[in-house]
C-alpha cells in the first residue's frame, strides 16, 4: 500500500468513527438499542427480510424486544442528525458544483388499515402496468449527486407528506432548510456555483424556483410533453404606440407544435456511449403564464413573471430499447450558454441515480413494514444514517465478491457490496453504545387469553381542493348487495374499511 492511499483510509477511518460518535449523540431516547440496530442493519450479510432477524446479528448484543422498543420509544435528535449528514464530505460535480436531487419514493401500505396518516400515492406499473394511486405514506428525500454513471447518492433529508400537502411549498421548505444546513456547515460559500435542484416531473418547477429565488439555487425540472410556455413581450409592444396597457405575455410557446418554436437561442450535439447522438436545443425566457387559482389563489399582489430556459433532449436511442421520445426541461436561469445547457440535461440524467438508491433501501436495508407512523419516521433516519456511513466507508471496503461476480476496482464499489465488509471496520472502530444489563423477560399476556385492545382503523387521508379532509355524504348510504358466497343476512365484517368510523 502506498503512502498517499494510506493517508487516504486513515483520513476516512476518521471520518467514519466521527460520524458514528455523532450518531450515538443524536439519539437521546433508547439510545443503545437504536444505535446497535443500525450497527446489526450494516453487519447483517444479505437482504433484511424482517427486523426482527437483526435481533440475531453477533452487533445486536440485546434481545428482540429492545428492539422494538427501541424502534417504538426512542427518541432522535433530527435537527442534530440532519446537520451531522450536511457536515461530511459531499460529493459534486466536475465544476465543483453541488447538484441536490429531490423526489418522492412512497412506502405502499394499502392493506394496513391499523396506520394512521396514509394518503394515495402515485405509483406506475404495479399489477396492471398504468398509473395507480395506491395508500401509503409518501416520503420527500433530497440527495447530493455525484458525477458520472454510479449508484451512490449522499442522502441529506426526509420528510414524510402529510395528506393533502402541497408538493412545491413542501419540497421549497425542505430544499431551503438543507441549503441553509449547507452553508452553516461550510459547503456553500460566497463566490461558489449555484446549487443545481433537479426535480422530475409532477413537480410546479418555475413555482418553486419563485419560493426559493432569494437562495443561490437554481431549479431544473422535467415538464410534460403537453405544455404551453409564452414568450417575452416583442420590444416594440412594451410601449405601445395607441396607448392602453401593455402586454404581459408574447406568443405561444405549444411544444407539441414545432412551428410555434421559433429559432433555438443555443443548440448543442453530443455523443454519448448509452444513448447514441444527444441533440440539445434551448429557447431562453419562456415563462407560464399564471392564473389565480390553485396554488396562486390567495397570492397578494400582481402576478409574477417567472421566465426560464426550456430546453428539449433528443437521443437517438435508450439503453432499454423504447422509443426515445424527447424530453423537455425547464432551467430557472437565463441567458445561457451552450456549455450550460449540455450541463443542465447531463445532471438530470444523473437524477435516476436517485432510483438506484431506493432500490437499496427498500430491497436491500429492509426500509419498509411498520403500522406506527412516528417509528416509521425513526427507522427511515435509521436507514438514511447507516447508508451515510456505508457511503463514508467507501474508500476502507474491499471487494469480497462472490464466485460468480466480476472484479471490481476499490473505488467502484455498489452500495451492498461495501456493506459485505463492514463488519470487518466495525471490529475496528469499536461502538460507543453500553453493554446491556442482565433483565427478566416480562410474563406477557397470559395463555389462551385473548387481546382485549383491538389497534384502532383509519380511513385513507382525502382532502379536497379547499383544503378541507373528505367525508362521504350523508345521503350516500352503503351498498345492500350481498358479497358473492354469502347471504343477504350476513352482516358488515367490523374490520371493513367502509364501516370504520
Amino acid at each position: 500500500m502506498g503512502l498517499v492511499e494510506h493517508e487516504i483510509q486513515r483520513d476516512a477511518f476518521t471520518v467514519v468513527a466521527e460520524f458514528r460518535s455523532e450518531l450515538y449523540a443524536c439519539l437521546t431516547a433508547r439510545s443503545d438499542a437504536l444505535f446497535e440496530l443500525c450497527d446489526a442493519l450494516l453487519c447483517t450479510d444479505g437482504p433484511v427480510r424482517t427486523r426482527v432477524d437483526l435481533a440475531l446479528a453477533p452487533e445486536h448484543r440485546r434481545g428482540h424486544g429492545a428492539l422494538y422498543s427501541g424502534i417504538n420509544h426512542g427518541r432522535i435528535d433530527l435537527a442534530l442528525l440532519r446537520r451531522a449528514l450536511t457536515s461530511v464530505p459531499l460529493p459534486r460535480a466536475g465544476d465543483g458544483r453541488l447538484v441536490l436531487a429531490v423526489d418522492v419514493s412512497p412506502w405502499l401500505r394499502p392493506d394496513a388499515d391499523t396506520s394512521s396518516d396514509r394518503s394515495f400515492c402515485h405509483t406506475f406499473g404495479r399489477g396492471l402496468g398504468k398509473h395507480q394511486m395506491v395508500p401509503g405514506w409518501p416520503y420527500s428525500i433530497v440527495a447530493a449527486l455525484e458525477t458520472g454513471r454510479t449508484s451512490w447518492t449522499a442522502l441529506l433529508d426526509a420528510i414524510r407528506l402529510d395528506p393533502g400537502a402541497d408538493l412545491a411549498a413542501v419540497t421549497a421548505s425542505q430544499v431551503r432548510d438543507v441549503i441553509q444546513r449547507l452553508v452553516d456547515a461550510g459547503q456553500w460559500r460566497d463566490g461558489d456555483p449555484a446549487v443545481l435542484v433537479v426535480l422530475d416531473a409532477g413537480y410546479d418547477a418555475p413555482r418553486i424556483a419563485h419560493l426559493l429565488a432569494d437562495l443561490p439555487v437554481e431549479v431544473l425540472g422535467r415538464l410534460r410533453s403537453n405544455r404551453v410556455m409564452r414568450k417575452p413581450v416583442p420590444v416594440p409592444w412594451i410601449c405601445p404606440p395607441r396607448g392602453g396597457r401593455p402586454p404581459k405575455h408574447g406568443g405561444e410557446f405549444i411544444f407539441g407544435r414545432p412551428e410555434t418554436w421559433g429559432e433555438a437561442t443555443a443548440a448543442t450535439v453530443t455523443n454519448t456511449d448509452r444513448y447514441g447522438t444527444a441533440t440539445a436545443q434551448a429557447w431562453d425566457r419562456l415563462h407560464p403564464r399564471l392564473t389565480r387559482r390553485a396554488a396562486w389563489l390567495d397570492h397578494e399582489g400582481p402576478l409574477p413573471i417567472i421566465e426560464g430556459t426550456v430546453i428539449r433532449l433528443a437521443v437517438a436511442k435508450l439503453p432499454s430499447g423504447g422509443v426515445n421520445k424527447p424530453v423537455w426541461l425547464w432551467w430557472s436561469g437565463t441567458g445561457g450558454r451552450p456549455a450550460d445547457v449540455d450541463r443542465c440535461w447531463q445532471a438530470f440524467l444523473r437524477r435516476f441515480d436517485v432510483e438506484h438508491t431506493f432500490r437499496l433501501l427498500k430491497q436491500t436495508l429492509g426500509w419498509t413494514r411498520l403500522r406506527d407512523s412516528a417509528a416509521a419516521d425513526r427507522w427511515t433516519w435509521l436507514v438514511l444514517a447507516a447508508h451515510a456511513q456505508l457511503r463514508l466507508a467507501r474508500p476502507l471496503a474491499r471487494d469480497l465478491r462472490r464466485p460468480w461476480e466480476r472484479p471490481a476496482e476499490p473505488n467502484r464499489l455498489t452500495p451492498a457490496r461495501v456493506r459485505r465488509g463492514f463488519r470487518n471496520l466495525h471490529a475496528k472502530t469499536g461502538t460507543p453504545a453500553g453493554a446491556p444489563k442482565p433483565t427478566r423477560p416480562g410474563p406477557g399476556r397470559p395463555v389462551g387469553s385473548k387481546n382485549r385492545q383491538p389497534a384502532n382503523r383509519y380511513d385513507v387521508g382525502r382532502v379536497l381542493a379547499t383544503g378541507e379532509p373528505y367525508a362521504r355524504p350523508a345521503h350516500h348510504k352503503k351498498g345492500t348487495k350481498p358479497r358473492r358466497g354469502s347471504s343477504p343476512a350476513t352482516p358488515v365484517h367490523p374490520h371493513d374499511p367502509d364501516d370504520v368510523g
